[in-house]
């Protein structure tokens, strides 16, 4: 890898370490550097672009890292992942991608991971994206998180749009079985023309089953967002979605959430909260010697955080 890649790396894999964990590094649609263990296995698609990652069971603090970066412009990088979560391993994923595009050209990278969580498997997924470059070619990143969960499994997924994105469209489907949890944190900062749509589709299928959704973006600029949840609860469930939004300038964002109880017994809660940055807060960091977009910088790093 050149410096350009490797500083790429640093801003969406958190403290890689290459001599220390596993890990598949893919550049511009290739891998290009893979590590394994006696407990944590890659294995390279047969018959799609993509690879398997298998964990054994009773696997403790695995962790695993697979970055993609794209560096070529006019490049669209789609890429199958699957997830194998034996039983009551406990395992920790970075899946960042970054873009840079310094061309005219769109490069863009759809992932599709897929995970299959085992009876009392433990995931906690990190996901970074980012884009930069100086040219006129657009960064797309459109990755798809299917989560299909085993009785007493628990996954926390957090996911962060860094910046430099033009366009993205985040999907994210889960179907949870009995005494299974799933925590999603969303955080995502537009600028300029950008544009982000977040869907989350979860069925809670087995009893006890619950999941926690909190979504926290800004749109500044000319920016829009969009989020979607879709949350179908068919048995004795719980179910809380968050989603937070500031705008600024002239940014847009749009909440629909649909929540469908099907069981006597399911508990959904939804909420919904969209704005400017209160006045108040301002006043309170001006008076402590920042000029209005220094506050504002501060209230938007704490509300990302």
């Amino acid at each position: 890898m050149n410096n350009l890649d490797k500083e790429l790396l640093k801003k969406v894999s958190e403290n890689f370490d290459e001599n220390k964990e596993v890990y598949n590094i893919r550049k511009n649609g290739k891998s290009i550097e893979r590590k394994v263990n006696s407990y944590i296995d890659i294995v390279n698609k047969e018959d799609k672009s993509g690879i398997d990652i298998y964990v054994k069971e009773n696997t403790l603090f695995g962790i695993i890292h697979i970055p993609v970066i794209i560096t070529e412009s006019g490049l669209t990088d789609v890429v199958y992942n699957d997830f194998h979560i034996g039983k009551n391993a406990n395992v920790i994923i970075f899946a960042g991608c970054g873009i840079h595009n310094d061309l005219h050209k769109d490069s863009e990278h759809d992932g599709i991971h897929r995970f299959f969580l085992e009876e009392g498997a433990k995931v906690k997924y990190v996901e970074k994206h980012y884009g930069e470059g100086k040219g006129r070619g657009k960064r797309v990143l459109n990755p798809t998180t299917e989560i299909y969960m085993k009785k007493g499994s628990t996954m926390n997924m957090d996911s962060v749009q860094i910046k430099g994105v033009d366009n993205t469209l985040r999907v994210t489907k889960a179907v949870l079985e009995e005494d299974t949890t799933l925590e999603i944190s969303e955080k995502i900062l537009t600028t300029g023309k950008e544009k982000a749509k977040t869907e989350f589709i979860v069925d809670l299928n087995g009893e006890n089953a619950s999941v926690h959704v909190t979504s926290r973006s800004v749109a500044e600029e000319s920016s829009y967002q969009e989020f979607i949840s879709n949350v179908t609860g068919n048995t004795k469930c719980y179910a809380h979605i968050e989603c937070d939004a500031i705008i600024k300038d002239e940014g847009k964002v749009k909440a629909i959430p649909e929540i469908y109880a099907k069981n006597i017994d399911a508990n959904l809660i939804h909420e919904a909260a969209i704005g400017k940055i209160a006045g108040e807060q301002l006043k309170k960091l001006m008076t402590l010697g920042l000029n209005e977009k220094e506050a504002e910088e501060v209230i938007i790093k704490g509300f990302l955080k």
